[in-house]
């Protein structure tokens, strides 16, 4: 049930012609604004209402989010945010967090990588936001792929975020909303079975016990091959029970309990073609893009064979992975009228393991080596075994006040805040043998070890065993985990205060300002060297802030120019992500570290038409960060890289008529790395000469951001042809995304000792091409209670790639599923 309280919405009196925009420079088509409140007589197309626990209406347009740091409805929010409902959720046949946002333009998704572990890692603005995840308000920092079986609603907050959550946020974040006891008791669940071996069935009960107590469980049990892959595997169940006591009382208590369990074979794709380095360059001279050897491919030895969508270079008996998120919650509010108080208190527990194979070494296995094809002929790709095991603890506390009041004539929507938070990540590898000791890697004891298999037809079910070690001389032994003196451990306390004030100075004039301060101390355990365990601690105190004008033309469109900050202090993601920043080994050194700042500039129009049914938006932004941590011309870390991102953002969602729905939008990103610091080359030794480092400028200065789409766009729309019969479908473009550069400079030096950089002949971009998907559903209400659906994602069977990795691979997206589903509710 939405929250009642006496935050303003926007109303209106009259219909409205409204230029939608001129975003800046750039001006806009005129477009029709209508009243948010339809006339007398008149009907309301489909809207709702977002709150933390639950959506009014169904419908694709959100009216407002009513997170108590939300002090304003959307369209008096100086920002672009976009919601996912549960109704877009259901139509598009979501089943995870990563399906249902790619219904938004401007998210890719990176893979998991060396030191990253595997999870959903999304990509906002070019930015990485994978430790800027929140659920229900409260960070979710554990690695983990996010079911959504209990979920309401999805927002995705776009543009420095740091005010809003803490450290991290640069590009944005995510927030997802839990589905919590609602007023009225209804059961309802759904059923699906479709191709790949495809079953899901889903429960929500929804029980009012008595006038004040409301009980509500939310179950999932989850079955399914990957269409196109071979071998791949996806298993999960969870369950969410949560109870509510004083449900239409001013003083609340909510308790909620989460649970999944996943069990899966890891899907890591295609290795690239091509590797370049100082020491190996396979890769044609000049400029060279090179993407995942699939389709008929020709070593460098002139062996042509061809590399299939479902070609799996993994192994059955030595991948898996399993993972179990556990939260509890309690939340207790009390509603004094036009001020609330709130308290919410979250321990979760997540865990995983893995042995996940990362296809090649970029090392010349798959293309060959030209200088050496009696070693390496090519066509074979290493298989690497990237293993973790470790889990995540952390117990946090929010306590909000928010409401309403005024000064005079004018009026404030404020909430303050305050949080504390204790976090705990540990991690360790597994002991076992992968060849990575063989040089050149495929050689003919790895091959009848199944380290390196066949680029054309590699078998999953090979018999793999783990030897001692890498040589003639192992033998079969366990697999085992590191001792504990071999992980690292991470641990991290917040204590941070918050405020918001959507200040309304006249009815056309909204100011609206936040800022927060984070006192955030880390400390870092890690593993044996030397005969100690280095331990190195740190603290930074951040302040953020962000402050936003709106002007509204009319009551149902507004124009807004917004600033807003951001910062990612070492260590942010305790070591469950990509961490850029990480902490050194040795105290002196981490205490030289600095916090990233990031800052953001956007300018927008919004307009809610046809009685508030249908919303458009627009965004002209920028977001810089100055002071990215790279590697100095002395080769040491600096603080002085720049990367730069401006963009244009287009969305809609809503009903254009009653019986017609659309959700998508269109995003540019013109994202550049200005200054990606420098690269050491190592000059042999060369007689009496020793070896020397020279620092030559980063391959990566002036290049496109990884796991970034310049264009793309996203459509699902749905029709109504009958009361009973409904057809939809969506479009899903995105240009090409690159994962990483390099080239083959290297350093040599005379017997004088004088170094000379020679040039690279090749510089070498890796990136996955760009591509269209189309999916289709058609859905036909059987009775008031019964609906039954088809959803075929993927229509066209299009062979794509849906993340890269910055070196070896991409990540292969399914090919045509389908699948039907009957629900219902009672």
């Amino acid at each position: 049930m939405a929250r009642s309280d006496n935050r303003q919405t926007a109303g209106s009196n009259s219909p409205a012609f409204l230029a939608l925009g001129c975003i800046g420079f750039i001006a806009s088509a005129p477009a029709l604004a209508q009243d948010a409140q339809p006339a007398a007589g008149e009907k309301r197309l489909g809207g709702m209402t977002v709150t933390d626990t639950a959506i009014d209406e169904e419908g694709y347009k959100a009216e407002r989010v009513e997170s108590p740091k939300a002090v304003a409805p959307l369209l008096d929010t100086p920002r672009s945010i976009v919601v996912v409902d549960k109704q877009v959720i259901k139509d598009t046949g979501s089943a995870t967090l990563v399906e249902a946002l790619r219904t938004v333009p401007g998210i890719t998704f990176g893979a998991a990588e060396g030191g990253n572990p595997i999870g959903d890692r999304p990509f906002i603005r070019g930015f990485d936001s994978q430790g800027s995840t929140y659920l229900d308000g409260v960070r979710d920092i554990g690695a983990q792929n996010r079911e959504i079986f209990a979920v309401e609603q999805i927002q995705v907050v776009r543009g420095s975020d740091s005010t809003l959550g803490g450290r991290g946020s640069a590009g944005g974040s995510l927030n997802i909303v839990s589905k919590l006891p609602q007023e009225e008791t209804f059961f309802a669940g759904s059923g699906s079975y479709g191709t790949d071996d495809y079953k899901r069935v889903t429960g929500d009960v929804n029980v009012r016990l008595s006038d004040k107590v409301a009980f509500r469980l939310n179950a999932m049990w989850h079955d399914q091959d990957v269409a196109g892959r071979d071998a791949i595997y996806q298993k999960r169940w969870g369950v969410a029970p949560s109870v509510t006591i004083g449900m239409d009382g001013p003083t609340k208590l909510t308790l909620a309990y989460y649970h999944l369990d996943t069990d899966e074979l890891p899907d890591s794709g295609i290795p690239f073609l091509y590797a370049c380095s100082t020491t190996l360059c396979n890769a044609p001279a000049g400029n060279v893009i090179t993407t995942p050897a699939l389709g008929d491919i020709t070593t460098a030895s002139g062996v042509t064979g061809h590399v299939g969508r479902d070609t799996f270079y993994g192994l059955k008996s030595r991948d898996f992975r399993d993972g179990k998120t556990d939260q509890a919650t309690i939340r207790a509010e009390h509603d004094f009228g036009a001020v609330t108080l709130r308290h919410t208190a979250r321990f979760s527990h997540s865990s995983q393991a893995y042995s996940f194979l990362l296809p090649d070494d970029s090392t010349g296995n798959v293309f060959g080596n030209p200088a050496n094809l009696a070693l390496q002929p090519g066509g074979q790709v290493w298989r690497r075994a990237n293993t973790r095991f470790g889990y995540t603890d952390s117990f946090i506390n929010q306590t909000d006040l928010y409401g309403t009041f005024e000064t005079g004539s004018i009026k404030h929507s404020f909430a303050i805040g305050a949080e504390l938070s204790s976090e705990k990540a540990e991690r360790g590898a597994f002991v076992l043998a992968t060849g990575s000791t063989i040089s050149p890697r495929c050689s003919a004891l790895a091959i009848a070890r199944y380290y390196c298999t066949s680029l054309f037809d590699p078998n999953p079910n090979d018999p793999w065993i783990n030897y001692s070690n890498d040589t003639a001389t192992g033998v079969p032994t366990p697999i085992t985990r590191a001792a504990p003196s071999a992980r690292t451990q991470n641990e991290a306390n917040t204590k941070a205060v918050y405020a918001f004030d959507s200040i309304t100075l006249t009815e056309q004039l909204i100011l609206n300002l936040g800022a927060r301060y984070d006192r955030f101390r880390t400390t870092s355990t890690l593993p044996l060297a030397g005969g100690t365990r280095p331990v190195v601690r740190r603290v930074d105190n951040i302040f953020n802030w962000q402050a936003g004008l709106i002007f509204k033309p009319t009551p149902n469109t507004s124009l807004y120019a917004s600033y807003a900050t951001a910062a990612t202090p070492p260590n942010s993601l305790l070591g469950e992500g990509q961490e850029q920043n990480a902490l050194n080994a040795v105290q002196a050194a981490s205490d030289a570290l600095r916090v990233e700042k990031t800052k953001s500039f956007e300018i927008g129009a919004k307009a809610d038409l046809f009685g508030g049914g249908l919303s458009l938006t627009g965004a002209l932004f920028q977001t810089k960060t100055k002071n990215a941590r790279v590697t100095s011309d002395a080769n040491t870390v600096a603080f002085i890289g720049e990367r730069r991102i401006r963009g244009v953002e287009l969305g809609f969602n809503g009903n254009i008529t009653d019986e017609w729905s659309v959700f998508g939008g269109y995003t540019y990103l013109d994202a550049k790395i200005v200054d990606g610091g420098f690269t050491a080359l190592t000059a042999a030794a060369v007689g009496s000469q020793a070896a020397k480092t020279v620092l030559v400028q980063s391959v990566n200065t002036g290049k496109q951001f990884p796991q970034t789409a310049k264009h793309s766009f996203t459509l699902w729309t749905n029709y109504k042809v009958t009361d009973a019969l409904s057809i939809g479908g969506g479009a899903f473009y995105s240009s090409r995304v690159y994962g990483g550069y390099a080239d083959n400079r290297k350093a040599v030096q005379d017997a004088a000792g004088v170094v000379t950089v020679v040039p690279a002949t090749t510089t070498l971009a890796r990136a996955v091409p760009s591509y269209w998907r189309f999916d289709a559903r058609i859905g036909y209400k059987v009775s008031e209670a019964v609906d039954l659906s088809v959803n075929v994602q993927n229509l066209t069977n299009k062979t794509y790639f849906n993340q890269v990795y910055s070196s070896h691979y991409a990540s292969i997206a399914p090919g045509r599923s389908a699948f039907a589903t009957l629900s219902f509710k009672y």
